[in-house]
């Protein structure tokens, strides 16, 4: 087993093009926004810098384009002291973006994602960051980049004794070979159901739906329920730990909090519950601020959060 606190994210970056609406149009309709903003992002990168400055020791793979877009990822990762050395270029593929189109009235959002240089790494990228990768405690996948360069990566890091973590999003199918071994998945209610096809209601509905998951080779399920909370089901037991209720005005990065925050208290040691509780609360910063990287609290202020409501019990 790796004894190390390192941990690893492979994965996508974008730049996130967001604009605040009073309501999201219909097919067809355009309407007016009260806001834009421009920042780092992608599924990957968010969950990366989360970890990061959740106090988390990250090493963060992804790919970029040769072009101004790829300055938006290392200003970044050097506003917070995030190391640049196992990022990889396409000179001829441009950098990501996403379309990010937030409901300012009751924040939810809809999201399109064109993965451009990330969705480009190759077996020669994977070879340069091997002795990194393996020498992590964990890693963290999601579903932006080339599948094929997630499976290549899971499999070494299963033969190497890291731990994967796999968060299913954006959801496509998986090849159980993928899934076999993994330490954990982390599907919110909508995944889970793609996954498995049970809709997660409640506990009973969770339980089948991980079983299904788990009959694949999977370790320990966990599943998102935005509001209502996070199921988990680890050693033999399951139960729904509720969110922290907050006045949320941006929701777009709150996965990807609470998997960055997930990472990183795993890496400290704590149990899968515990580690969940201390994500909740990244989370349920996270959903008070506007954006996705700039919105991942610091390690002190999950700290100060967590204190002021009795700690992780």
């Amino acid at each position: 087993m790796n004894t190390s606190d390192q941990v690893t994210v492979f994965g996508s970056f974008v730049v996130d093009l967001m604009a605040r609406t009073p309501r999201l149009p219909v097919p067809g309709e355009t309407v007016k926004g009260t806001f834009f903003k421009q920042g780092a992002g992608g599924k990957g990168f968010n969950q990366g810098i989360a970890a990061h400055k959740a106090g988390g020791n990250v090493v963060m793979i992804t790919k970029l384009g040769r072009d101004s877009l790829a300055q938006v990822a290392t200003d970044a990762m050097d506003a917070v002291g995030l190391p640049k050395d196992s990022l990889f270029y396409n000179d001829e593929v441009a950098t990501g973006v996403a379309l990010i189109m937030v409901n300012e009235t009751t924040s939810q959002n809809e999201i399109v994602v064109v993965p451009g240089a990330c969705g480009t790494i190759t077996d020669r990228d994977i070879a340069g960051v091997e002795n990194k990768i393996c020498d992590s405690a964990y890693i963290l996948f999601q579903l932006e980049v080339n599948q094929d360069a997630n499976e290549k990566v899971a499999r070494m890091a299963k033969e190497h004794g890291v731990k994967v973590i796999i968060n299913t999003a954006p959801y496509q199918p998986m090849s159980d070979e993928f899934l076999r071994g993994a330490y954990l998945v982390t599907p919110n209610e909508t995944e889970a159901e793609a996954m498995t096809g049970i809709a997660v209601t409640d506990l009973e509905s969770a339980d089948r739906a991980a079983k299904v998951i788990m009959d694949k080779g999977v370790q320990n399920v966990l599943i998102t329920l935005g509001s209502k909370g996070v199921y988990i089901n680890t050693l033999g037991k399951s139960e729904i730990i509720p969110a922290y209720r907050v006045n949320a005005v941006d929701t777009t990065g709150a996965g990807d909090a609470f998997n960055g925050g997930l990472l990183t208290a795993l890496a400290e040691g704590r149990s899968l519950t515990d580690a969940a509780r201390f994500a909740n609360a990244l989370a349920a910063i996270s959903v008070q601020r506007i954006g996705t990287t700039p919105s991942m609290p610091t390690r002190a202020e999950v700290d100060a959060f967590l204190e002021e409501r009795g700690g992780i019990q």
